[in-house]
């Protein structure tokens, strides 16, 4: 138990993503990718700028895989947005010997092996929200075997399942500061007090701002966001935990502002080698493949 403490006490998404990519290197698994959304549709999958994604895998990967839309054709991607559960990417050897690969599919299994995504584990979390898909890919060091994993599985795969499902719950719990949809702390207070219900006017008398400022920091959400119209602001801005943080929970967060900035540190999908474990959060899809 005293394995959760850290999980537990994490104040922001930063704090326990470093945390559990070290716990998970413990195991071997020294490369992960992680993707949360709450805006899947039935027949497509979640626009990439509408996840939360965490990675401690270079750029070059994920610059490949997800902006350049490969992930698609991934196919642990598919599984995860179908199934429930942990899987061993054995399945991939009998996809990746297929002669009916489609060209997406032909540069998915090319991306993993010029980056060495060869051996691991997917697991794609239970999720109580509709539109909601959310896993994580363990990508074992290079060198190891699809056999020495399974051989780990059969022995540390419940506690591997639990440290992860844990890190899952805490992170749609948490803000995460390295956000590209980030909103301003006056653009948060404002949908704020719209998810109580106030009106601009109120708003503006509150803040003692004119209901024009009060409208261009609602416009400003919106464009932040990429919605319509200021519902869909709240709703978004309160899945990705950007609206109604604790301010001991903020000053906590890189800035001590509350405010979430683009990471610079290296990225990738499901496995690469890195030298760092910061999470970035990009609109990207659920669950690596």
């Amino acid at each position: 138990m005293k394995r959760l403490r850290p999980y537990l006490n994490a104040k922001s998404v930063e704090e326990l993503w470093a945390h559990h990519t070290a716990r998970m290197a413990d195991y071997g698994f020294d490369r992960l990718f992680y993707a949360y959304t709450c805006f899947q549709t039935a027949n497509t999958l979640s626009d990439p700028e509408d996840a939360l994604v965490l990675t401690n895998h270079p750029p070059e990967y994920v610059d490949a895989y997800v902006t350049r839309g490969l992930f698609r054709d991934g196919p642990m991607l598919n599984w995860a947005t179908r199934n429930v559960g942990s899987t061993s990417w054995r399945v991939v050897r009998a996809w990746a010997g297929s002669a009916d690969l489609t060209p997406g599919q032909r540069h998915v299994f090319d991306l993993n092996r010029k980056y060495g995504v060869a051996a691991g584990y997917t697991i794609a979390f239970p999720m109580a929200i509709k539109r909601a898909a959310a896993g994580i890919g363990l990508t074992a060091r290079r060198g190891v075997t699809q056999e020495e994993v399974d051989a780990l599985w059969a022995e540390k795969g419940e506690e591997i399942e639990i440290l992860n499902q844990v890190a899952h719950l805490c992170i749609t719990h948490l803000p995460a500061t390295g956000q590209n949809r980030a909103l301003t702390p006056r653009q948060s207070e404002v949908l704020e007090l719209v998810a109580d219900g106030k009106s601009v006017q109120d708003i503006a008398l509150l803040l003692e701002r004119t209901p024009a400022t009060v409208d261009k920091h609602l416009r400003g959400a919106r464009d932040t966001l990429g919605v319509e119209t200021t519902a869909q602001a709240v709703r978004k801005a309160s899945v990705l935990n950007q609206i109604f943080v604790l301010d001991d929970v903020r000053a906590h967060t890189p800035g001590g502002s509350g405010r979430a900035t683009t990471a610079d540190a290296p990225r990738s999908a499901d496995g690469l080698a890195a030298d760092t474990a910061a999470p970035i959060r990009t609109g990207r899809l659920p669950a690596p493949g």
